[in-house]
């Protein structure tokens, strides 16, 4: 398998722990029975501010794998895998996780930097796979 593959597999891994992180307090703030409704109505009550990140963290993360596992494929089906693709790859993986912290906090503008060092990375892949 290569570096950028296992990267992959690593932030499916990610977004799994993210999903629990949001999960757990969501259920203890809504209940759950709102939360294993078909949510057909609002809930009664607001998530607290660091859930509702969390959920908007996680559902970022959704929108940046995306790309990234695009970038991943057209590295691995194009047999570019070099040591920058590999090195974007790992920057990817640790900015996400420092993505979840700095959003749950509210940590301003690192929220936004650390965003835009995983999306760059993941830009670095695509166009390093086209060279």
């Amino acid at each position: 398998m290569t570096p950028e593959l296992t990267v992959l597999a690593l932030a499916g891994l990610l977004q799994a722990v993210q999903f629990v992180l949001f999960a757990v307090p969501a259920n203890l703030e809504l209940g759950t029975g709102y939360t294993s409704s078909a949510r057909d109505r609002p809930p009664s009550r607001q998530l607290s501010e660091r859930t509702a990140r969390l959920q908007r963290a996680l559902n970022n993360h959704f929108e940046a794998l995306i790309l990234f596992t695009l970038a991943v494929t057209v590295v691995t089906l194009g047999q570019q895998s070099t040591p920058v693709t590999q090195a974007a790859a790992w920057v990817y993986l640790v900015a996400r996780i420092l993505y979840i912290p700095a959003y749950a906090l509210g940590l301003r503008p690192w929220r936004s930097f650390i965003w835009v060092i995983g999306f760059l990375a993941t830009l670095t892949m695509i166009v390093a796979a086209l060279l």
